[in-house]
């Protein structure tokens, strides 16, 4: 971790604005504070109340596995051949996805859950829309932030 830091009222507007585009009103979430962990890999982790709820990165902001719930992202079911490959950070291909919720939109932050529990596994970007997710081959879904990468960690072991 580089540094951490709370953020001012401009720069918490600014990340309510931001997330908008996820669907959820996080602006109640965010009035007690949120704070900033800058990580040595360019990503930033937006905590609230100690609980990572975005991260910042390349691919602009999307939600944390840890939000994944509280935010009520749209969903992507994958098959459990899927999951090892998902797990380390592959995309999500047509033929992996047993289902997705139809309302998803080609540039949402959709979760890419597995079919037997439901747990989140990652974040991702659609690339297309729901209804075409279950495609004969191609990728569907961009992953963003997985179980096992550098942020999942550092929630796992640092943040408490």
């Amino acid at each position: 971790m580089k540094r951490r830091y709370w953020l001012r009222k401009d720069e918490t507007k600014q990340l309510v604005h931001d997330a908008e585009r996820f669907g959820s009103d996080v602006s109640k979430l965010l009035k007690r504070g949120a704070e900033l962990l800058e990580l040595e890999d360019g990503k930033a982790i937006i905590l609230v109340g100690g609980r990572g709820l975005f991260i910042r990165g390349r691919d602009g902001l999307f939600p944390a596995l840890t939000a994944v719930d509280l935010l009520q992202l749209r969903r992507v079911v994958i098959d459990m051949g899927a999951v090892p490959h998902v797990a380390n950070g592959a995309d999500i291909m047509g033929p992996g996805v047993v289902s997705a919720d139809g309302g998803i939109k080609a540039g949402d932050a959709v979760a890419v859950v597995d079919e037997r529990h439901g747990k989140p596994l990652a974040v991702g970007l659609a690339l297309v829309p729901g209804s075409e997710m279950r495609a004969p081959k191609g990728k569907v879904v961009k992953n963003v932030h997985h179980v096992g990468d550098k942020a999942w960690r550092f929630f796992q072991e640092k943040v408490k």
